[in-house]
């Protein structure tokens, strides 16, 4: 059932995919595919492929692809874009062919549909379908010649077709030779400058474009320093370098990758890990190529198959780092703060140059290839009422988690949190209703204060402390408590951010049903913004503050939940008493910045605490209390045993990953 599920997403996925692109109007649709044809579709018999700069695949290519581009245009793409279908789905077949074994059954079975389905979301095959582009046949030309029964001749001549469509498969023959496959590499040479003579007796004038004017299809299609460009020469181009110092600092930064790329994908050939020696030549190829287009990157995400760490809990990190680099964009992966934003614009070649020189990928004879050290959980937890948890088969770690993964999850779940809230509906008149709304109850309950409030602390001496206080603590005190956290208290760490995930969730439900218009947002009632000044209302954009946020996003308020959140950490886990008393009191001057600045009416503080009650209650309900396990044996304390321990099947193993827990426990409650 679960097989027939997966397969089920690869082709909902993929139909998804397809009609994406088929909707697109043809000016949008196929435009790589394009510069092979003339206007209205007519094959372009004369005149030369590089005419218009568009065009950047090889002379082979435009050769040997030409009459396909005529059925494509005639057919309105629909040709062309199932048969670029038809090769993903023919590659991720491949790909879990050579998936080094031995690989148990539920493995092999699972390892197909789960490679379309990753390939279909990735950033490479979505703009190779958008763009009508050729990149994914080379690499199933290439996964094909790694096969295991495939004959030197036959993987040789696979390669060398590889490389006359993009030259920098040509790294492959050098991959060949290392392993011992010289004949294959000969063969792949041959077939490579055979196919080249050809096509230059047939095309002089665009192959002498082509090889000579533009080496290689440099300088073809975007500018060099696009950030589409993932290269060592890209990178050094947008540094600000250019001339003789950027091309001799890109010839020994190049020159470097290669060899200790190359010698470590020989090496992984040589253990058995086919697929994993092809994805790091591939990340070769990415970065030392003086262009690396998106449609040529698929090489990174193969990456994936790479075995990292010696605990189970860090084997997930690096597919999951690759994954969101090759499926997301640049500010989904990195923060586009000033200065580390770099690292999310460059992220596909600096994880391409990791895979290559230095992520230590596990050997197949280590210990820990087969049976990585358990995690030690926690025996399940029963709550006051019997069928509570709901969850109860879900066991509870008692080890730190990997700080990759969760720096990671916490990146993609922000920029979720950010991407809901601002897509959350924002109709300035609908918001302004429920801001009277909102001042009506408070007016029957006598708690409206926020307008004699925020007079009193406009023009004050507190009210630069106030902005201050806003604009900074709200980040930097969650982040400050979940770090120590992690260092210090990792079972209490992951009881805490869970339960503040969970808030944050509940949290977007109320920007959905109730956008509301913050005080600062209706000066008609004379409300002052203390910490932006006087807004343009009259503007859809209502100035540069949206830039940041949806302005009308201001019920629940998370800036008290938030602070709460802290509070009760505190309170639960801090030694001293004095401690506690600031954990308290962190939320109540929340409040007070918050109602003083004009940001959030006092029922918003009342609706940032509900909302963190609603989050410790579900928690509570679906995962039970917690316990500080503090004698909880460290993961490291079982490395001895699982790498002295024989390789066992997936019973025994199941068995050596049980439960544990610690004596002298210190209860958090999650009520």
């Amino acid at each position: 059932m679960a097989l027939g599920a997966l397969w089920l997403v690869a082709a909902l996925l993929a139909v998804r995919q397809t009609a994406a692109v088929l909707r697109l109007p043809p000016g949008r649709r196929l435009t790589d595919l394009e510069t092979w044809t003339g206007p209205h579709g007519v094959l372009r018999v004369h005149g030369p492929l590089y005419e218009n700069g568009t065009f950047t695949g090889t002379p082979f290519a435009g050769l040997v692809l030409k009459p396909f581009t005529r059925a494509a245009e005639q057919s309105l793409g629909v040709f062309w874009t199932f048969g670029t279908l038809l090769l993903v789905v023919a590659l991720g077949l491949v790909a879990a062919r050579i998936l080094p074994g031995p690989v148990p059954r539920r493995t092999a079975l699972f390892a197909a549909p789960v490679a379309i389905s990753l390939m279909v979301v990735s950033l490479p095959v979505r703009n190779t379908f958008t763009l009508g582009q050729t990149s994914i046949l080379p690499v199933l030309l290439v996964l094909m010649a790694l096969l295991p029964r495939s004959s030197s001749r036959s993987s040789g001549v696979l390669v060398g077709l590889a490389a006359a469509l993009e030259p920098t498969a040509l790294l492959f023959t050098a991959l060949l030779w290392m392993t011992g496959r010289r004949r294959a590499a000969v063969t792949a040479t041959g077939t490579f400058a055979v196919c080249t003579a050809f096509v230059w007796a047939a095309l002089p004038a665009d192959s002498a474009t082509y090889w000579v004017n533009h080496v290689a299809g440099a300088g073809l299609g975007r500018p060099a320093d696009s950030l589409h460009n993932q290269s060592l020469h890209g990178l050094l181009l947008r540094l600000g370098l250019s001339g003789l110092p950027e091309l001799a600092l890109y010839g020994v930064l190049a020159g470097a990758v290669a060899v200790i790329g190359l010698r470590r994908a020989a090496h992984y050939a040589g253990d058995g890990q086919l697929l994993l020696a092809a994805a790091m030549t591939g990340c070769v190829a990415v970065a030392v190529s003086p262009t690396a287009w998106l449609h040529q990157q698929l090489w990174v995400l193969l990456a994936v198959v790479g075995r990292v760490g010696r605990r189970q809990a860090d084997r997930v990190a690096w597919p999951v780092l690759v994954v969101m680099v090759m499926t997301l964009t640049a500010a989904a992966v990195v923060p586009t703060t000033k200065g580390i934003h770099l690292i999310g614009q460059n992220a596909p070649l600096i994880v391409a140059i990791a895979a290559a020189c230095a992520v230590p990928f596990l050997d197949r004879g280590s210990p820990y290839w087969r049976r990585a050290v358990p995690t030690p959980y926690a025996e399940p937890e029963t709550g006051r009422w019997p069928r509570l948890p709901l969850l109860r088969r879900l066991r509870r770690p008692l080890d730190r988690p990997n700080l990759l993964l969760e720096l990671l999850l916490i990146r993609a779940g922000y920029w979720c949190y950010a991407y809901i809230r601002g897509s959350a509906p924002e109709t300035r008149g609908v918001a302004e209703h429920h801001a009277h709304q909102v001042l009506a109850v408070e007016t029957a309950l006598h708690i409206d204060v926020e307008l004699w409030f925020n007079r009193l602390v406009a023009g004050s001496w507190i009210e630069g402390g106030m902005n201050y206080y806003y604009t900074t603590f709200h980040f930097l005190v969650p982040l400050s408590l979940m770090g120590w956290m992690y260092l210090r208290r990792p079972v209490a760490y992951r009881w805490a951010r869970t339960g503040l995930a969970i808030t944050t969730v509940i949290a977007l439900l109320g920007f959905w049903l109730y956008p509301l218009a913050p005080p600062r947002l209706m000066p008609a009632f004379g409300y002052i913004d203390t910490a932006n000044g006087p807004q343009d209302l009259a503007r859809p954009e209502f100035g540069p503050l949206t830039e940041l946020s949806n302005q009308y996003a201001a019920i629940p308020s998370l800036h008290v939940g938030w602070s709460l959140w802290c509070a009760v950490v505190v309170v639960l886990l801090a030694p001293k008493l004095w401690m506690k008393l600031l954990g308290v009191l962190y939320p109540v001057l929340t409040t007070t910045v918050i109602v003083g600045t004009a940001n959030h009416f006092v029922l918003d503080a009342v609706g940032g605490a509900t909302v963190l009650a609603c989050g410790f209650g579900l928690q509570y309900v679906l995962l039970g209390r917690s316990r500080d396990e503090e004698g909880a044996a460290p993961a490291e304390a079982l490395e001895p045993a699982a790498a002295a321990a024989p390789v066992a099947g997936p019973a025994t193993a199941g068995a050596a990953g049980g439960t544990a827990h610690g004596n002298g426990t210190a209860e958090i409650s999650r009520d």
